[in-house]
């Protein structure tokens, strides 16, 4: 369980215990279940991590809702768009190794996360990651319930594939973009969980020149030398 788990959960403990010393049985029961939810809200399970270098995986828990075409600072693309129900684990992790590049956080709307507008006009933390293979785009935005976006990483700050770096409070949605040459791997309607769903796959590196040269080379057939008299 993420720390934010106990700053909200043991207050409520504290105040059904109280409810129960007084006799208020009722209402201790139900503070018992508020609780009880929010530990349950704030749980972080542990994931297995893809060992695939070139594999991108999904940076939280939900549903996919959007796949398109997009281009992000005039640079074609594809944008993922993730949406989390109240009952998904809300932690969000690096979809790729690399380093941050940026960290914006706009201030906006708090619409429903399910509507395609929450995108570009709900408040929402725009991080960049440069990664080996290319530059992405995660973007952590609040929606009607989740009103308050919280990143654990700070800019230039390195990550792995699968790190946890920030919680999206009471659900909402999160927002990938790729460059063009990645491959997606998912589909509108599929369920996905943080750190361990492949959302997408890197190109394979290119060789170099020289390399593919030698290999050419290496394939062409040795001629025989003729026997001497």
């Amino acid at each position: 369980m993420v720390r934010e788990g106990y700053y909200f959960g043991i207050p409520v403990l504290v105040l059904a215990a109280v409810a129960m010393g007084f006799g208020w049985t009722s209402v201790g029961v139900v503070l018992l279940a508020l609780a009880a939810f929010i530990f349950y809200f704030f749980r972080d399970p542990e994931r297995r991590i893809p060992a695939d270098s070139r594999a991108i995986v999904s940076p939280a828990d939900g549903r996919v809702v959007v796949v398109k075409d997009e281009e992000h600072d005039g640079r074609p693309g594809k944008r993922l768009s993730i949406f989390l129900a109240i009952w998904n684990v809300h932690v969000n992790r690096a979809s790729a190794a690399g380093t941050i590049s940026r960290l914006d956080y706009r201030q906006g709307k708090f619409l429903a996360a399910m509507r395609e507008r929450a995108s570009l006009e709900n408040e929402q933390n725009v991080i960049g990651l440069s990664t080996d293979a290319g530059e992405m785009v995660l973007k952590q935005i609040a929606g009607w319930i989740a009103r308050r976006v919280v990143c654990w990483k700070k800019l230039g700050e390195s990550v792995a594939r699968g790190e946890r770096i920030g919680l999206i409070r009471f659900g909402s949605r999160v927002d990938v973009w790729l460059p063009r040459e990645a491959e997606i791997l998912v589909t509108v309607g599929e369920s996905v969980r943080g750190g361990s769903s492949v959302l997408a796959r890197w190109p394979a590196p290119r060789r170099n020149a020289s390399a593919e040269d030698m290999d050419s080379r290496q394939a062409q057939p040795v001629k025989s030398a003729g026997r001497r008299r």
